[in-house]
């Protein structure tokens, strides 16, 4: 665990975040490694299956990451002022109120799943697998939930690594997984998602025992859990702007397979290889994001706000070397990128196309990331709910669907920059009207003193067994 509130604020935002970039990428190999076996092994109708369901899988990902986002800065936030007790009170809650949240979506998932993959307006070459791969996503959604919970717990506490390793191990499982059933058991597109559950389950199961046996002040019961209700209406004003914020964006991402859909399988295939690229593309910035998020609460319990300032000017530093290597890479090596997924001529000029088009932007993408997680790390996530629904509902989805009638699948490719230049502009002039810094949820200056000298028992005690080895 990292805290946050002393040293140089450059070297623990980088050491923060690095583990979860590198974790972030092996996470990332769970879509890529599903489209990359059923593009090559069983085509690019399967290719399109899998890019026609993951909005969906996003939609769940997102309604999971707001879940947990209101818990992971009440935990950075209580862990900065050292009031312990509420740490694990947090923990608790968060389990009971996932467990239940991830049920109630499963069964309305696999109830509705006919009627979301129709609003998709899903090719029917297409539709049998669509919907064969996310009903087994949603029947395994309550190991992904508890796998985020778990994460989002470890990041408040200012420990990135520990998810690392466990995503390290499942995600190559996943790969071998996905490459047996499809390849030796021949489950075709059941077989990857399958696959994605499993590793998904197992990087649950490791993170719940290592979160056991880390820290004794943080051990649950869990056949005694607790739930408080004013941590979770707490969690709740602070999460559900930002898993609204998220699910809106998961929309917008189906609203624009939608209009994808429209020009057919090839268009289909392109955008989800591309978008896959994509994906690896932008990760430095939502990760740079999420560390920023964990230093800015554990500094504003702390009360050090002038710290904060310093960690925006880093990020913003960050982002303009990021986003220039990045974006060239993409353009330099669009063709071999693409390559990867699928042989077809044609799907790969239209993926060639989207990445041109999108890569230019990545600057613009990463400094609105950057503010939004220091705005989140205050507490304060109204106001980017706010800006991503104007740029992705106002602007994204009006312009793309304006200029594909005009200009074909280019025209899509162009609201997605267009997008992150307004959301980018937005976020900046609203955090420097500074209205964030009074939406802290705890103060430096109320620690829980009984927390406190728990820890120095717990200390003490560890003194004692270091002796007793000497």
């Amino acid at each position: 665990m990292i805290d946050m509130t002393k040293g140089n604020p450059l070297g623990l935002i980088v050491r923060f975040s690095i583990p979860m970039f590198a974790g972030s990428v092996f996470q990332q190999l769970y879509n890529v490694a599903d489209s990359v076996v059923v593009g090559r092994f069983l085509g690019k109708n399967a290719l399109a299956a899998v890019g026609a369901s993951f909005p969906i899988m996003f939609l769940l990902i997102a309604l999971s990451m707001g879940a947990t986002m209101g818990i992971s800065v009440m935990i950075s936030q209580y862990y900065g002022a050292r009031d312990y007790k509420k740490v694990k009170l947090c923990i608790e809650t968060s389990y009971i109120f996932l467990v239940i949240i991830a049920l109630i979506v499963t069964v309305m998932g696999l109830v509705l799943d006919d009627v979301i993959i129709n609003i998709l307006n899903t090719p029917s070459e297409i539709y049998a697998d669509t919907r064969l791969y996310i009903d087994i996503l949603f029947g395994g959604l309550i190991l992904m939930f508890g796998y985020n919970s778990i994460s989002a717990v470890l990041r408040g506490l200012g420990d990135s690594k520990t998810p690392l390793y466990l995503l390290i191990f499942a995600t190559v499982l996943n790969i071998v997984l996905d490459l047996v059933f499809v390849i030796c058991f021949g489950w075709g597109v059941a077989g990857v998602a399958i696959a994605t559950v499993l590793a998904q389950g197992i990087s649950f199961i490791g993170g719940i025992i290592y979160l056991q046996k880390i820290n004794p002040l943080f051990a649950v019961n869990y056949l005694k859990l607790r739930f408080d209700k004013d941590i979770f209406v707490k969690s709740i004003k602070i999460g559900l702007p930002t898993g609204a914020q998220q699910m809106f964006v998961a929309a917008g991402m189906m609203a624009l397979t939608r209009i994808v859909n429209q020009f057919g399988t090839n268009a289909l295939a392109a955008f989800t290889a591309a978008a896959r690229i994509d994906s690896f593309a932008v990760m430095p910035a939502m990760n740079f994001s999420l560390a920023m998020s964990t230093f800015v609460g554990q500094n504003i319990g702390a009360g050090k706000l002038e710290r904060v300032n310093s960690a925006i000017r880093i990020g913003l530093i960050f982002a303009v070397f990021c986003a220039l290597t990045v974006s060239l890479s993409v353009i330099c090596f669009s063709n071999q990128l693409m390559l990867l997924f699928t042989s077809d001529v044609e799907v790969i000029s239209i993926g060639q196309e989207y990445l041109f088009i999108v890569s230019g932007f990545y600057i613009a993408f990463m400094i609105m990331f950057i503010f939004n997680g220091a705005l989140r790390g205050a507490g304060d996530t109204i106001i980017p709910m706010f800006i991503t629904l104007f740029s992705l509902w106002l602007i994204r989805i009006p312009v793309a669907t304006y200029f594909s009638v005009k200009m074909g699948t280019r025209g899509i490719w162009l609201g997605i920059p267009i997008a992150w230049v307004l959301g980018a502009i937005f976020s900046c002039i609203y955090f420097l009207t500074g209205r964030w810094r009074r939406k802290s949820v705890v103060r430096a200056e109320k620690v829980d003193v009984d927390s406190v000298e728990l820890v120095n028992d717990i200390e003490c005690l560890e003194m004692e067994k270091k002796e007793c080895r000497l």
